[in-house]
């Protein structure tokens, strides 16, 4: 029998994962000046040996004032490639695609990090160390009360931070990563260009959704111009503001469209965060219920022909699993699950009996663990689906 959807290899351009498993951009806010260390090299690593076909470096910065804190992961200097080429080489070790999102914070900069408070950086902050720095936006709007009032963007500040994207963008190619993604989701600047909520521009690039729709895309087709022909382009997108009056799933049905011409190959379906932190909303649009944002990536891809990533309390294997059967997304990416559980991949694995002899293991671990299942047997003792982490909701 051929193996479950979600162990099957997936084509993209030249690069072909191993399954179907992603694990997203989940910032750390542990670098020091943009530069990665030995924490993102282990948190990391755990996922590649856990089995993902995809590990993604977290949200990272491609110029300083694009953090979201002091804490972010940067490519904004060649400095930073070396320590990044290190985490790439380990995940192709390890068997997983080396991935990295590209990010710019906009309007959402200069945080605290979250067990400081997660908002904007105050005095305690800056007598940690933690000092606030000059924003920039669609327009001065701030992201709630209490903000920082961004700079509205010039045209110099926009070719500064296109070139910065596109620049991004070798430096990742040169540390050695075969996917990027550009983070279009949670309020960040791409984001902020495209929301009627956060830009309030009177010029080319505000008012109608195809003027909002243009920095981003912009900034698109230079990435796809500095980003090797047969590496994939990724795009995460805020499906949904999850606020009145805001972004729509028809607004992004339409994005989707303009970025496969522009040469994106899959669209990363997230919602939220315009009004908040990463993900805040107003909780009455959506439930956050497990895979409550699968209707996203599958009406993407049904109405786009788009290959869909699929995000958002996808506990399960058979949750994964059922989703891939039914055609409504082409990935799935798990986040916070895979922090409970970095081995969750090799636990689906073993849920939908795709590798009962621990073949997929790390040799290190297999070795072992065939063993013990043998002694288990010897006893009499079995195992449930449910006895494993990705079996139980």
């Amino acid at each position: 029998m051929p193996p479950p959807a979600l162990f099957q290899p997936l084509e993209l351009r030249g690069v072909r994962p191993r399954n179907r498993v992603v694990v997203s951009p989940m910032c750390q806010y542990s670098a020091a000046e943009g530069m990665v260390n030995d924490w993102h090299l282990v948190h990391l690593g755990k996922f590649a040996q856990g089995g993902a076909g995809v590990v993604f470096v977290e949200a990272t910065a491609v110029e300083a004032r694009g953090r979201i804190t002091h804490g972010d992961v940067g490519l904004w200097s060649d400095a930073q490639i070396p320590g990044l080429a290190r985490i790439a080489d380990f995940l192709r070790a390890q068997g997983a695609v080396p991935a990295l999102q590209l990010a710019h914070a906009g309007r959402k900069a200069s945080m605290a990090r979250p067990w400081y408070g997660n908002g904007p950086l105050t005095s305690d902050d800056a007598a940690r160390g933690d000092a606030c720095w000059a924003t920039v936006g669609p327009s001065s709007a701030p992201v709630a009360e209490g903000w920082q009032a961004p700079a509205p963007a010039t045209d110099a500040d926009l070719k500064i931070i296109l070139d910065a994207f596109a620049a991004a963008a070798r430096r990742a190619e040169r540390a050695g990563f075969d996917i990027i993604e550009l983070h279009a989701a949670h309020g960040y600047l791409l984001h902020s260009f495209l929301s009627p909520i956060s830009n309030g521009r009177a010029d080319r690039y505000g008012g109608s959704l195809e003027n909002r729709m243009r920095f981003p895309l912009e900034v698109v087709h230079a990435v796809r111009a500095a980003w090797p022909a047969e590496k994939p382009l990724f795009t995460r997108c805020s499906s949904v503001d999850d606020v009145e009056g805001g972004w729509s799933i028809e607004d992004t049905v339409r994005l989707a469209r303009e970025l496969a011409k522009a040469g994106v190959d899959v669209v990363d379906c997230s919602s939220g965060g315009i009004s908040g932190s990463a993900t805040a909303a107003t909780k009455t649009l959506l439930r956050r219920v497990p895979g409550f944002q699968l209707p996203f990536a599958e009406r993407v891809r049904r109405e786009t022909g788009l290959k869909t990533m699929a995000v958002g309390l996808i506990l399960t294997g058979r949750q994964a699993e059922e989703a891939l059967q039914a055609g409504r997304a082409d990935l799935i990416a798990v986040g916070r699950e895979a922090l409970f559980d970095p081995n969750w991949p090799l636990h689906a694995a073993l849920e939908l009996g795709a590798d009962p002899e621990f073949a997929a293991w790390p040799r290190q671990y297999g070795w072992w663990l065939t063993r013990r299942e043998q002694s288990l047997h010897r006893e009499g003792i079995t195992r449930r689906a449910a006895d494993y982490p990705a079996g139980s909701a």
